[in-house]
């Protein structure tokens, strides 16, 4: 297996650069389901809050993969004006930008609302209504069903509570599982899709220190770019029109111009996305001594060959910025993990816990016959994977990396979508 995806990369990585394929880039690798709340909206449900911007730029995705790249969105004016990171915004900054008009190296600003630049297939989804369905997805599950037949049910529950959700008819369903499919919540969303380039200063500020200070602490960089979300004169979500105004949402941001002073009192409300907290000592293992290392050497790879011809020619650099940068993201971030991990002593201080853990399970009978076999289970799978985690590590960098696997694999996923129409399923 390991020859073959070598073989595969020496082709792959000693080609030189084809049209670039669109990039897909996320933000803080959010996982499906991560949903952010503020506020208080009607009948006492979370208040909405601009969630994505989410660029499908041809590439075919199923609808369950939506929230699967989440990138943090403010709204900050009843104009629809939509505040995000520069490098959320760097794939659509990057699509406007040309030889003639370099927005990546020079910044833009739109002065009028006719200056503002659309963004096909770029949305703003909006969360209207979060309900927890977990009672309904689990109902008729007992422990006593093997895992397939446990995903049978669950599945049919889901596609029940689906197609009974009170919604518009501009508005989708979505159902989330939770904590590994132990909890389930259905979103109610509106996904609004003219969402309009209004602003960004020059990479010399938005990314400032780029690979070197990302994933660090203190960070020193103007990382910032403004959108403005478009709706038909109804005030709902449709297509992109010249006829089209500017969102009025039912809250937004104020934004203060009075600076700040000592002792201010500050809010930061975040979400970790998704956690590795909670794995077991071997995952752990797995994850910084087996995945990441195949990650890195891969992204090695693939950075040196793009890095080269970016340098050369100043077309290739603006067309693969977004693609690059990305690609350096999650392989800083797996570096980090590395090194994090062995300079904090982490595997330690997991068999440790694990050993405390252990003690207190077999001193407790109740929880010696409910959980006395856990970790020992859960290591005893993770070694069991690890060949294949690795492998499938391996594969998915191979095909992000090679842009002609790439579009191969976007075709398979068109062909399988189509089927799955023609039969009548819709993925929940």
């Amino acid at each position: 297996m390991r020859q073959i995806i070598k073989q595969y990369l020496l082709l792959g990585y000693l080609s030189p650069p084809i049209s670039p394929l669109p990039p897909r880039k996320g933000c803080g690798s959010p996982p499906a389901g991560f949903v952010e709340r503020e506020g208080n909206e009607r009948n006492g449900a979370e208040n909405q809050r601009v969630r994505h911007l989410q660029r499908e730029q041809g590439k075919p995705q199923r609808r369950h993969r939506e929230l699967r790249r989440l990138l943090h969105r403010e709204i900050i004016s009843s104009k629809g004006l939509l505040l995000t990171n520069h490098h959320c915004g760097y794939d659509a900054i990057q699509k406007h930008s040309s030889l003639q008009n370099n927005y990546l190296d020079n910044g833009f600003w739109a002065r009028t609302q006719r200056d503002e630049l659309p963004n096909p297939g770029l949305t703003a989804t909006f969360i209207v209504r979060i309900e927890d369905v977990t009672k309904q997805a689990l109902a008729g599950v007992s422990g006593s069903l093997g895992e397939k037949e446990r995903q049978s049910a669950i599945d049919k529950n889901l596609g029940d509570i689906k197609s009974s959700a009170k919604k518009e008819t501009w508005q989708e369903v979505l159902i989330k599982p939770f904590f590994e499919s132990n909890q389930y919540f259905l979103f109610v969303t509106e996904t609004y899709k003219d969402v309009r380039l209004v602003g960004a200063p020059p990479s010399s500020i938005g990314k400032f220190g780029a690979d070197t200070d990302n994933w660090m602490w203190p960070r020193h960089t103007g990382d910032f770019s403004m959108f403005r979300v478009y709706a038909g004169k109804d005030n709902k979500p449709a297509d992109y029109s010249p006829e089209n105004v500017p969102l009025q949402p039912k809250h937004f941001l104020p934004i203060s111009l009075d600076g700040v002073a000592e002792n201010d009192f500050t809010m930061v409300f975040g979400f970790p996305g998704r956690t590795s907290e909670y794995l077991p000592s071997r995952a752990m293992q797995l994850i910084v001594e087996g995945q990441d290392p195949a990650r890195v050497g891969m992204r090695d790879a693939a950075l040196k060959v793009i890095d080269g011809y970016m340098r050369k020619d100043e077309q290739i650099k603006i067309q693969y910025a977004a693609k690059q940068a990305s690609t350096a993201n999650a392989w800083k971030k797996w570096i980090g993990e590395m090194q994090g991990v062995r300079a904090t002593g982490g595997i330690a201080r997991k068999l440790a816990y694990e050993k405390r853990f252990t003690e207190g399970v077999q001193a407790n009978p109740a929880f010696r016959a409910e959980y006395g076999g856990l970790l020992d289970s859960l290591n005893a799978l993770y070694n069991d994977l690890a060949p294949y985690a690795v492998a499938r590590d391996y594969y998915t960098e191979l095909v992000r990396n090679v842009e002609i696997l790439t579009l191969a694999n976007n075709l398979v996923n068109l062909m399988q979508e189509s089927r799955a129409r023609e039969k009548g399923n819709t993925p929940h």
